[in-house]
């Protein structure tokens, strides 16, 4: 039996969950996964503080370049997110993503659906700015180092995955809930519902990573063609796209996540995607 491009799609994106996230083991214990592979960062977003987590978070390791200047390893992933970007743009999103998988699921829920405002789609780069680059390098302690502050102050992804699980397992955690627990629980729970009703809504409005792989899309080696001359602009495209953009007008847009439902949909074949 021939599996679909969305079956494929999704075993993909179970696979590069379960290998992001293997040490299931330490979930019961509240154990962080130490060893060799948290040397190098998840090209998705997944917080380094999941139990599970074989990878750094990228965000986290990026805001070290802010936070220790000179820093190594904030160069170092930056590096990677860079080079990741420009080969694959925002594939990875649409691939490799483990909060890009929990948010399609999410989608799933039976609800009402509705379609981002298209200018909140520009907040992702000014969490980019703020609070990955500028925050942590300006708003510092005495000793000079700024916080971690998307991590810190915002991510969802890093309260499901990392704080709600070790507060479940460590029940000393819990006497030291304050209001910026209370604050992030209820950006957690926002965007839990959002995803509900807006088909991947952190990746439109919140993430910066895609912020940052989106700026890269119109350049990155792996990229999207339209072929004019066979479209007929039926509009078939711009129907499945789950990131609401179109392909015929902009087929490399920055909200592009190459998940190829598109080019599937597309009945004359005027849509494709393959490395330059």
């Amino acid at each position: 039996m021939k599996l679909s491009h969305e079956v494929k799609r999704k075993i993909i994106q179970i696979a590069a969950f379960g290998f992001s996230n293997s040490y299931l083991g330490n979930l019961a214990s509240g154990r962080l996964y130490q060893g060799k592979w948290k040397n190098f960062c998840n090209p998705g977003m997944n917080c380094y503080s999941c139990p599970a987590a074989r990878f750094a978070c990228p965000i986290g390791a990026m805001e070290a370049v802010s936070t220790k200047p000179g820093s190594a390893v904030g160069f170092y992933a930056l590096g990677f997110v860079l080079a990741i970007g420009v080969i694959f743009g925002r594939a990875i999103c649409g691939f490799v993503c483990p909060f890009g998988l929990i948010q399609e699921l999410l989608y799933k829920i039976s609800s009402v659906k509705k379609r981002i405002y298209k200018p909140l789609t520009y907040i992702k780069y000014a969490l980019l700015v703020i609070f990955v680059f500028l925050m942590p390098a300006l708003v510092v302690n005495k000793y000079g180092i700024g916080a971690p502050s998307f991590c810190k102050y915002i991510c969802p992804v890093g309260t499901i995955e990392g704080g709600i699980p070790l507060l479940l397992t460590i029940p000393s955690l819990r006497t030291m809930l304050g209001k910026l627990f209370t604050v992030k629980a209820a950006i957690l729970v926002g965007t839990i519902i959002s995803c509900v009703i807006c088909n991947r809504f952190f990746c439109k409005v919140m993430c910066p990573l895609g912020a940052l792989y989106g700026l890269l899309n119109k350049i990155s080696i792996y990229s999207m063609k339209h072929d004019a001359e066979k479209c007929i602009s039926c509009g078939k495209c711009s129907d499945v796209c789950p990131m609401d953009t179109d392909p015929v007008t902009k087929p490399n847009s920055p909200e592009c996540i190459r998940c190829g439902r598109c080019v599937h949909a597309c009945p004359t074949c005027a849509l494709r995607q393959d490395f330059k």
